[in-house]
């Protein structure tokens, strides 16, 4: 059986969501409340109604209850902006309280009923008196909630050895599963402090271009097998998958020597 979905983001999100349109007549990039596990919440569009299978949902599928107006809106940029100025005073409230823990952001939803607290922490942190202290204080209810630097990453942001602005905190990548073989397809130094990002994990991006990589491997002659070219038998040497060249080596008795062909010139 198929089902009407819509995808959409939280604010600061970086995953998107399935959400059932609920009869209303949506668009790409518009604002609307939906319903959670932990209560309502404001979200946008990211891709309009599609038909899928139901039982590819992971779960089944909260409403969107409406279009979001000016005045929800208004409310939740509001919000937002509050929550962010706390973070000097909750990061005061846990150094007071003792407890081994890094504040990294907090968030809220639209109507300021939850604030969420991001930390991270090197083990298991009883944080039961620092909610009880925090609601009291801030008289909503609160979430603490340890993330891996994955996403402290994402949260904080910064730029990769690239020089360019982390893919994660732009958005991308978020839902890759990046491995070592993605870094052995595209010939890379092994060498950790090459292939890891600020977060010390491996960097998102080699998942981008992996699919070009497995395919362009296929084709290509395996380094040190004898292959056949325009000037006669040679061994090779190097395989250049982004410009699918092979370098060839030749050997007599008195001299070697290395050419470059295309792959279309090679036989194997």
């Amino acid at each position: 059986m198929q089902v009407e979905v819509v995808s959409a983001k939280f604010h600061n999100g970086s995953h998107s969501y399935s959400f059932s349109p609920n009869g209303l007549d949506l668009h790409l990039n518009d604002m609307v409340i939906v319903e959670t596990e932990k209560g309502k919440d404001i979200v946008k569009i990211v891709k309009e109604k599609e038909l899928i299978d139901e039982e590819k949902l992971p779960e089944p599928l909260k409403n969107v209850l409406k279009v979001a107006d000016e005045k929800d809106i208004a409310m939740a940029e509001e919000n937002y902006k509050k929550a962010e100025a706390l973070l000097p005073e909750v990061k005061e409230i846990v150094k007071e309280e003792g407890l081994e823990m890094k504040v990294i952001n907090v968030e809220c939803n639209y109507n300021f009923s939850r604030l969420t607290i991001n930390f991270t922490a090197d083990n298991r942190v009883d944080f039961r008196d620092l909610v009880k202290k925090l609601a009291d204080k801030f008289k909503t209810r609160i979430e603490l909630r340890q993330i891996g630097p994955r996403d402290t990453t994402r949260i904080l942001g910064g730029y990769g050895p690239c020089g360019l602005e982390c893919c994660c905190h732009k958005g991308f990548g978020i839902n890759d599963h990046i491995s070592i073989k993605m870094a052995k397809n595209q010939g890379l130094s092994l060498n950790p402090n090459s292939i890891s990002g600020l977060c010390g994990k491996m960097l998102c991006c080699l998942a981008y271009e992996n699919q070009y990589y497995v395919d362009v491997l296929k084709l290509m002659p395996k380094v040190n097998s004898v292959v056949s070219t325009p000037d006669g038998q040679g061994k090779v040497m190097y395989n250049d998958l982004l410009k699918q060249t092979v370098t060839v080596k030749y050997e007599d008795e008195e001299f070697s020597e290395l050419k470059e062909y295309p792959l279309s010139e090679i036989k194997f």
